[in-house]
């Protein structure tokens, strides 16, 4: 490995080990947690499910790539898919994952703060 490509990896690696942010969500009694980091495979699933003008799968797979349980566990697997879609109240779906990429948009902006 080259060294900005290691360089490159550690910064990565920092960023996703980073604390958690929380959303709580009282229709669900629950908190969700998450890192605002997604991979590059992560996001390039989702923009190709916008894509192809399927932003309410893009939304659930979301949910189910960045929600966590306290102790970092996944909260959903894609085998909740199906119920994530057809049987979850979508406003509620909606919110969170609004809140998620609210915060997400924050911490890049406060990098941006931070190297100027």
């Amino acid at each position: 490995m080259s060294k900005v490509l290691d360089k490159a990896t550690s910064h990565f690696r920092e960023k996703i080990s980073g604390e958690m942010k929380k959303v709580h969500v009282p229709e669900w009694e629950c908190d969700i947690y998450f890192k605002p980091t997604l991979t590059l495979k992560e996001q390039g699933k989702l923009i190709e499910l916008a894509s192809q003008g399927k932003q309410v799968e893009a939304l659930v797979e979301s949910l189910i790539v960045k929600a966590r349980n306290i102790d970092g566990s996944k909260m959903f697997n894609f085998a909740d898919k199906a119920a994530l879609l057809n049987e979850v109240d979508p406003t509620v779906i909606i919110r969170v994952v609004g809140e998620i990429n609210t915060a997400n948009d924050e911490e890049q902006d406060l990098e941006k703060v931070e190297k100027n």
